[in-house]
């Protein structure tokens, strides 16, 4: 039996004329930006008539309908909301499915209903199909990706009634003023759109290289809307490389005609940074390329925070110096430019000696003071371009490059002995802290960081053995002393 609600949503699909009808360049557009931006192997836009899911726009898969019994997007307009399958086989729903048994297999599901307008239910508003992404092996939605899925539904929606009230216009010529108003309204709802998303649109007319911007095109600029800038001053807006890698996008999709997805840094006009991500495509007339089109965002909020969340991961809490994370990218880098450039590179590994006691007689809060002051000299002028990283406890590391100070290493090691020694006083007592190193060359056999760490460390365990608060490098016999500074020769100093 069809209830009132089925009957009012069946009419509304009928006047609105999509089914059946020939692909849409703007919905086209929007599906492969669902399957792009999210990742997905299929997007569709479906519309659920009576006996049959019928798709407006398709990407990834070769149907055109299916039976309504089958249609995953059939729950999701009954429910009115959006419905996500992790794994189908897994729903008792969809386990038997034969969409799910057999081609094309879907074991992932993402639906957003899409609605239309109507006068015949109370709420004003009832659900046609969905805005879907599927995929043939198990997945958990990604909340960015839920979000853009929303997103892209009601431009889908927008896109919709822009089309249904262009038709009204055209059979209702005494309606003009108010269809008129209405498809104003939906520009207006597709601009708020644009500006929710920070996403703009833009195109480039090959023949001229003329750009024309959306609006939010020309906010993220920071310039007011016009008529579009020519390609030479589009590029403007980026720093050189980023400018190098935008135009490599553009003539490699010239070339190719493959889309393009690039993000690199920006400026506005006024100067600020900003981090934006651009997409495009070749634009086919009578099966010639005229112009290239795309959506440009900005995501700089979303770069922000990845970058920070990067400096935490590489920033070791306590001393505010790399962490061992960080340390391991360095070195590996380190190792591969150096053998490449035939230079030398050194390896320090430090302990503090009695840092222990330290802990035991005045707590633990001394001994993070202790580990900031090493860490803090770690970073004194002379050592400016070397790379220092706290491992764990009470061990550091530090990464020489600097050729300068690599030509006089026993004089940097007695140096630096001199300057890793520290007194703790608290009630008349006092403890003394020094540290001893294990250093270790790049070369020879020691091509990677797995057998320069252990070379070093073998090191270290031989001055430990031998004196604390000394050096040894790795390969020598002598052991190193610390020294006074004014015996480090001024070079090593005064960089």
């Amino acid at each position: 039996m069809v209830t009132d609600a089925e009957h009012a949503r069946l009419a509304t699909l009928d006047r609105l004329r999509l089914l059946d009808t020939p692909p849409e360049r703007e919905f086209d557009t929007i599906v492969r930006l669902a399957q792009r931006l999210t990742g997905y192997k299929i997007a569709l836009v479906t519309l659920v008539d009576k006996d049959r899911q019928w798709f407006k726009s398709k990407i990834g898969l070769d149907l055109q309908e299916t039976p309504r019994e089958f249609a995953f997007c059939a729950h999701a307009i009954a429910a009115d909301d959006v419905l996500i399958v992790p794994d189908a086989t897994r729903d008792d729903r969809f386990a038997s499915n034969p969409l799910v048994t057999g081609a094309p297999n879907i074991r992932f599901y993402a639906g957003v209903p899409i609605h239309a307008e109507t006068q015949q239910t109370a709420s004003k508003r009832v659900p046609l199909g969905t805005l879907c992404v599927i995929d043939d092996q198990p997945r958990d939605v990604d909340p960015g990706d839920l979000d853009m899925l929303l997103e892209l539904a009601r431009l889908v929606e927008t896109l919709i009634a822009a089309r249904a009230s262009a038709a009204e216009a055209v059979r209702f010529a005494e309606e003009r003023e108010r269809t008129l108003q209405a498809l104003d309204r939906k520009h207006r709802q597709l601009r708020q759109a644009e500006r929710m998303a920070k996403i703009g649109s833009w195109r480039l007319t090959l023949a001229d290289n003329k750009t024309e911007w959306s609006e939010q095109t020309y906010a993220i600029h920071g310039v007011p809307p016009g008529d579009g800038k020519p390609l030479d001053s589009a590029l403007d807006f980026y720093p050189p490389k980023a400018r190098a890698i935008v135009t490599e996008a553009l003539e490699r999709t010239m070339a190719t005609g493959e889309p393009f997805d690039v993000e690199t840094d920006f400026t506005t006009a006024q100067g600020e940074f900003r981090r934006v991500r651009s997409m495009g495509e070749i634009e086919m007339d009578k099966g010639q390329p005229v112009a290239l089109i795309g959506v440009f965002q900005d995501v700089t909020a979303r770069f922000t925070m990845e970058e920070a969340l990067r400096q935490v991961a590489h920033t070791d809490e306590l001393t505010r110096i790399a962490s061992r994370g960080r340390f391991n990218e360095v070195v590996d880098e380190k190792i591969k430019a150096t053998i490449e450039n035939e230079e030398r590179c050194a390896l320090l590994l430090i302990d503090l000696d009695h840092f222990k006691a330290v802990n035991d007689r005045f707590g633990h809060h001394a001994g993070d003071e202790v580990l900031r002051v090493m860490a803090a000299r770690l970073n004194a002028d002379y050592l400016s371009h070397c790379f220092a990283a706290r491992l764990g406890g009470d061990e550091f590391v530090l990464l020489i490059s600097d050729q300068a100070i690599l030509k006089d290493l026993t004089s940097m090691l007695r140096r630096l002995l001199y300057d890793l020694q520290y007194t703790v006083s608290t009630n008349g007592v006092t403890l003394s802290v020094s540290a001893t190193i294990g250093a270790c060359w790049l070369g020879g056999a020691v091509k990677d960081r797995g057998q320069l760490l252990r070379n070093a460390d073998a090191a270290l365990y031989e001055a430990k053995r031998r004196q604390r608060g000394s050096a040894m490098i790795s390969g020598r016999s002598e052991l190193v002393l610390p020294g006074q500074a004014e015996t480090v020769p001024l070079k090593l100093i005064q960089k």
